[in-house]
């Protein structure tokens, strides 16, 4: 890139695209070798995920749980019916697995409605009714949401800490299988030297057009990904903040989320509290490790694409806020490493517009004499793209060379189809999600900040107005764009197309992947399903997440969930 743009001389914006370039650069290579290594362990190695990490073998040994272990779920201003139903399909599942004796239920709550605190109260004592063992049942809520999801996780540790050896933080929308559960703790169990154990988690079945397409790449991709990752972080590896096991006492005693000094945005409470945990755990001699198995572990993804953006700048709000903490004392090396790979993965976004901004502006800058190294800057083009989309690449490639695989999302031809829908889809979303990060980025300096406010889950319809609202920058630079290249470097505009079309498409595309009608229609052509559509685990079916359709109410006396909720319609279907 120093090659191409030096030709001539430097200029001002040259220097900046450059600099862009190289903020770009960390996360651009992580992604394509995690991909690459990933891929040749799963091909290559026996047992990849017991390969990267060699405890997970006891796992899978039918050893007798004895380890007191509480299932935590934080919520605040969530939807109760849907969490608590959640939760009561976890329990019935541990229980029909014959290890009831050993698992504890929380609801944390920091839910400041008092319409949705009341309700959350009634749900509760209605499920512990309704249970065999309502003394495993508990319900706590917080007047003051001091440290947001952290404090809440923090203040039941200190609460109820000295009860169990384990617990598995869960977010309103995670849902695990008991043989789920039951391999993380087994791993725990027998090997007492980790102190946070983290499996995949994969997206639940739904009818959102928006998380469809989304979940499907990240369904068949983080595998390879996750092995290449897992493969060389070894035991200071990430924590995603839910369906994990940890050991509770190091984490009561070293893993408190420091509080930065000064204002938010970037002082205050962290907003990114996982991966700060992480690392105090591997600062106090635990182990933190990853899993990179599919393993019955569910959450659910953003319906829209405001609802995915909002999610992004609060997780780029938290992720900024490691500045601050790189210099903590006593860290492990890898885990500064993964502190600045966390900066770095929203800075990274933001460098790619920086660099297109920069670019603009070489557009006024005087045509220097040398010839342009046209060969090499197409090298450079085409080496960026290949390595921009080599996780999904791979990601296809680890499936179609496995039958077993192909075969749980429907067959070669359904792999492929929904590989290309899911293509176009990411060639809009991620040029749309980098300038909203960055134009995020830039207000950060001026006290832009994001409220902690409960997610949509389901169901939201975005209209004309509120993406219009959202996403007019977007739309705005790309006219710029056409208007600085057309009447200084019209030859360029051939390059920016992809960052063009997808500027200019960004407010229908919100309004058309949110569309519930083309989500059902899409779902009936079967595109872009997932394994856990075509047959859902029973948990899945027992909590109303088979068919992404909102739990049944658990007031009143349905004798189970599962005996309220139909089996999805494809069950009875030629497919």
């Amino acid at each position: 890139m120093g090659t191409v743009l030096a030709t001539s001389g430097w200029t001002i914006p040259e220097v900046g695209m450059l600099i862009a370039f190289a903020v770009t650069l960390p996360w651009l290579s992580l992604g394509f070798w995690n991909a690459i290594i990933g891929f040749m362990i799963a091909r290559f190695a026996s047992d990849p995920a017991a390969y990267v990490t060699p405890a997970w073998r006891d796992a899978r040994r039918p050893t007798p749980t004895v380890v007191p272990t509480a299932l935590a779920m934080a919520i605040r201003n969530e939807d109760p019916a849907q969490a608590i139903a959640r939760l009561e399909a976890m329990q019935r599942d541990l229980d029909g697995a014959g290890v009831k004796e050993w698992f504890a239920f929380h609801v944390l709550s920091d839910s400041s409605d008092p319409k949705i605190c009341e309700k959350e109260e009634r749900l509760v004592n209605s499920w512990k009714a309704r249970a065999a063992s309502p003394s495993r049942i508990h319900y706590r809520r917080r007047s003051q949401n001091t440290g947001f999801k952290s404090g809440n996780i923090h203040d039941f540790c200190l609460r109820y800490g000295d009860q169990y050896d384990l617990f598995i933080p869960l977010d309103a929308d995670s849902l695990m299988s008991a043989e789920a559960i039951l391999r993380l703790v087994r791993c725990m169990q027998a090997h007492p030297e980790i102190g946070i154990l983290q499996g995949l988690v994969v997206g639940a079945p739904t009818v959102s057009l928006f998380a469809r397409v989304f979940q499907f790449g990240m369904r068949h991709g983080m595998r390879s990904y996750t092995l290449g990752s897992a493969w060389w972080q070894g035991d200071c590896g990430p924590y995603w903040g839910h369906n994990a096991a940890i050991r509770m006492k190091p984490f009561r005693e070293h893993c408190r989320v420091p509080v930065i000094r000064g204002k938010p945005p970037l002082g205050g409470p962290v907003l990114s509290h996982d991966q700060v945990e992480a690392v105090l755990m591997r600062r106090a001699g635990y182990e933190v490790r990853v899993v990179a198995e599919d393993d019955e572990s569910f959450e659910e993804n953003p319906p829209s694409l405001p609802d995915f953006i909002k999610r992004d700048l609060r997780w780029c709000q938290g992720n900024m806020q490691y500045i601050n903490l790189l210099g903590m004392p006593g860290l492990h090396g890898l885990g500064r490493v993964q502190l600045l790979l966390a900066i770095l993965m929203y800075a990274g976004g933001a460098g790619w517009m920086l660099f297109m901004l920069f670019g603009l502006m070489q557009a006024f800058m005087p045509v220097g004499s040398e010839p342009y190294p046209t060969t090499l800057g197409l090298a450079l083009f085409v080496g960026v793209v290949g390595m921009s989309l080599m996780p999904k690449v791979v990601g296809v490639l680890d499936t179609m060379v496995s039958d077993r695989r192909r075969a749980l999302y429907g067959g070669a031809r359904a792999v492929l189809t929904g590989s290309f829908v899911e293509l176009l889809f990411a060639a809009v979303l991620a040029p749309v999600a980098s300038l909203a990060v960055a134009i995020f980025i830039g207000g950060l300096a001026f006290g832009r900040r994001i409220s902690w406010d409960a997610q949509h889950r389901v169901g939201h319809e975005v209209k004309w107005s509120e993406a219009a609202t959202k996403l007019w920058p977007h739309v705005m630079l790309g006219l710029l764009t056409v208007v600085i290249l057309t009447w200084q470097a019209p030859g360029a505009l051939p390059w920016a197309m992809p960052l063009l079309v997808a500027f200019f498409m960004s407010i229908p595309f919100a309004v058309i992947t949110s569309s519930p009608r083309l989500g059902r229609a899409v779902r009936r052509l079967g595109l872009n399903r997932t394994p856990e559509e075509i047959r859902p685990p029973s948990v899945l079916i027992a909590a109303g997440m088979a068919t992404a359709r909102p739990a049944p109410s658990i007031e009143g006396a349905p004798r189970t969930l599962a005996d309220t909720v139909p089996l999805p319609s494809y069950e009875s279907s030629s497919t």
